[in-house]
Order: structure tokens, then C-alpha cells, then sequence
């Protein structure tokens, strides 16, 4: 399956460097990237999963989580092999961290995984599970054969990718969740294997440069990235250089594959961090992988009501029309159906 990518270029000593993420893998015939599944072959790189795809799954949109973009709206998911960072906590490790192309993986075509999301009234079909960043070109060719059927295409993804690919990927994407998994180049660094200004890099020119919908996810960790300090300076970065319309979502960690000596993240820590964001000015935050009600509406920020009432990623009640508030007018940032 595979298939010559994009964005790379030929070097001096006869290797070749990728340039679709920032590690910028110098690599000679037969090596891979740091993501496994780039690979150098007869002097240019291909993309070794173009075609398969795993974790195939019909899910409501707010799983992903998107809550302002159609709500209430099916989504089918899909990923490949591999990723670009090394979280230590990935919940995905089986398939991130996989050095078999093949692992739970089954043929699938652009145009099949878009007729499979419009035969099974999905508004849209989602990259997500492992960064989509590393099969590109995969996600784009498909999400341009979505776009055909009037499908949307959602990228759920860590905001690691250089700034000429993000231009090219972002140009086919409708609706993304980007994971700010910390607001401190060293944890970046220690638990990812990243660094943060990638990331914020990547908020920036979607935020500004695009019309994508954007929304962030935290995934708060108990002593390394939930501290009132750290979570203040995200929020007051969001604010000034995103919006307060941008909705954020703190979820809830649980141990997993290189982190199993932690405990999982407190509801009463994610209440603060909720109340850290909300008293920053950011109108639309979230909890997530955790249960508490009142946390997963979606509020109108001028009169108080609920607009948007959710249970467990459903739709209870539904108070817009069009983006405006039923009860006083007033719009709600985000992406519905008329």
C-alpha cells in the first residue's frame, strides 16, 4: 500500500528529509521515520498505510470531542499506524506505538471510507486514534472524496506538523480538536517528546489563518501539567491570542501503558481547572472521561441557559436556532444545522 508522499526533498550525503513534522527525519533507503510509517524507498518517501485504516467506528461527533460542530451529528472514525510524538500516557498506544502496518488494520480506499460515511448518514468522517498528520496524504485524498458526497472531514490531532504541510492538509479539513497537552515546553519535552510552540504555532494559523473550526483538548495529569499556574498561563493564552469562543475540554487521565504509577485525575481537579478557564473568560468549557452533567452543556454566555443540554455525548435538549440562543437572541460560536 504504498504510496509517495509529499514534503520532502534530497540531501547532499544521498539521504532524504522529510519535512511533514519537525523532527525532520534524515533518512537512507529502507529506514523509517520516527513515525514508522514514512519510509524511504528508492530515493523519495512513501507513505507505507495509505490505504489502511483501523479502529473503523461510528461515533456521535461529541466523542472526538467536538461540541460546537454539528451536534448531535454521526461521525466515522478512522486511523492508521503510528504518530510523531511519544506520549507516555497514550491511550492508543496499540495502535500508535505499533511496528506492524497491519495491526487491526483492514483495506480501505478514499472512496470507500466516503460512500461508507454517506450510506450510513454520517455528516462527516474523522482522522483520529493515531495523529493524522503522518498519513497525509491518506487523509487528504479521502477527505477530498467526502467533500464530493458533501461529507465534512474532522482532524483530531496533536498540532505537531510543519507549517507548508499544514497548509496543505488544512485546506481539506473542515472541524479540528487540537490536544494541548501541556502549557510547558519541558513536560512537552519529558512526557511527549515535543515541544510546545508547535503546537501553539499550529492554534495560531488555524485560529487565524483558516475557517476551520477549532476546539483544544487538555488532558490533565496529576502533578505534571494540573497546577493553578500552568493552567492559568494556557487560559490567558487562549483568551488573548484565540478568543474566548473557542471551546476547551479538560479530560480526565487514566493510567496507561508508560504511566501506570499515576492515579487518575480527580473530578474536583477538573472542576477547577473548569473554573480557572471559565473566570479567564473562555465561555464554552467542557470535562470530559468523567462523569458530571453540568459540565458537558453547552451554556449561552448572556443569559445563562442551557442551549445545548448533553448526557454521556447525547443530545437531551436543543435551544439554538441556526447559532442563536432561543431564549435571548444571542449567537453561539460554532458550526450548526440551519
Amino acid at each position: 500500500m504504498s504510496h509517495t508522499a509529499k514534503f520532502w526533498h534530497k540531501l547532499d550525503d544521498g539521504r532524504i528529509e522529510c519535512e511533514v513534522c519537525p523532527r525532520h527525519c534524515k533518512l537512507s533507503d529502507g529506514q523509517r521515520g520516527f513515525c514508522f510509517v514514512r519510509q524511504c524507498q528508492s530515493d523519495k518517501i512513501v507513505l507505507t498505510t495509505y490505504g489502511l485504516s483501523s479502529g473503523l467506528a461510528i461515533d456521535p461527533v461529541e466523542k472526538k470531542p467536538l461540541y460546537h460542530f454539528y451536534p448531535g451529528s454521526k461521525v466515522f472514525s478512522l486511523g492508521t499506524a503510528g504518530c510523531n510524538l511519544s506520549c507516555k500516557f497514550c491511550q492508543n498506544w496499540h495502535i500508535s506505538a505499533a511496528r506492524d502496518i497491519n495491526i487491526l488494520s483492514q483495506k480501505a480506499s478514499p472512496r470507500e471510507i466516503a460512500e461508507y460515511a454517506k450510506n450510513h448518514n454520517c455528516e462527516s468522517v474523522a482522522f483520529t486514534y493515531n495523529e493524522p498528520t503522518i498519513f497525509l496524504e491518506y487523509a487528504i485524498d479521502t477527505a477530498k472524496e467526502c467533500h464530493k458526497l458533501g461529507i465534512k472531514t474532522i482532524a483530531v490531532t496533536n498540532g505537531y506538523i510543519e507549517k507548508e504541510a499544514c497548509a496543505e492538509f488544512y485546506k481539506y479539513i473542515d472541524a479540528a480538536n487540537v490536544d494541548l497537552k501541556a502549557f510547558n515546553d519541558a513536560t512537552y519535552a519529558k512526557l511527549m517528546g515535543g515541544h510546545l510552540q508547535v503546537v501553539l504555532d499550529t492554534l495560531l494559523y488555524l485560529k487565524h489563518e483558516t475557517d476551520v473550526w477549532l476546539e483544544i483538548t487538555t488532558l490533565l495529569i496529576p502533578g505534571e501539567n494540573d497546577s493553578d499556574a500552568e493552567l492559568q498561563a494556557e487560559c490567558n493564552w487562549i483568551v488573548e491570542n484565540l478568543g474566548v469562543d473557542v471551546p476547551l475540554h479538560f479530560s480526565a487521565f487514566f493510567p496507561a501503558w508508560k504511566m501506570l504509577d499515576k492515579e487518575p485525575t480527580s473530578l474536583k481537579t477538573l472542576q477547577r481547572a473548569r473554573n480557572i478557564a471559565k473566570q479567564s473568560g473562555i465561555r464554552h468549557v467542557f470535562l470530559g472521561n468523567i462523569y458530571d452533567p453540568a459540565s458537558s452543556h453547552t451554556y449561552c454566555h448572556n443569559c445563562g441557559k442551557i442551549i445545548i443540554e448533553r448526557h454521556n455525548y447525547q443530545i437531551l435538549s436543543y435551544h439554538l436556532t441556526g447559532d442563536k440562543c432561543e431564549f435571548c437572541g444571542t449567537k453561539c460560536a460554532g458550526i450548526f444545522e440551519e
